[in-house]
């Protein structure tokens, strides 16, 4: 059970990967960003997008433990 986990979790983070990587190809056109009056420079869309899923996992990662959630809790120990 946790190998097909582990698989499923590949093939997802694959298709995000590839995801990202078609649109940047495709959306080769720079963009800029505001926020709160601020202007970033221009960049590809795939580049924004690549930041913002970066910093996604990364403040997901970091909150779990913050807030005490777990992404995997054991009911029972037979599966393991």
């Amino acid at each position: 059970m946790k190998a097909l986990a582990i698989l499923l979790t590949s093939l997802m983070l694959a298709a995000w990967i590839s995801a990202i990587a078609i649109l940047a190809i495709q959306n080769f056109s720079p963009v800029t960003l505001q926020l709160l009056g601020f202007q970033s420079i221009a960049m590809p869309v795939g580049v924004v997008l690549a930041f913002s899923v970066a910093l996604g996992l990364l403040g997901t990662a970091i909150a779990q433990p913050l807030l005490g959630i777990s992404s995997f809790q054991r009911e029972d120990d037979e599966d393991y």
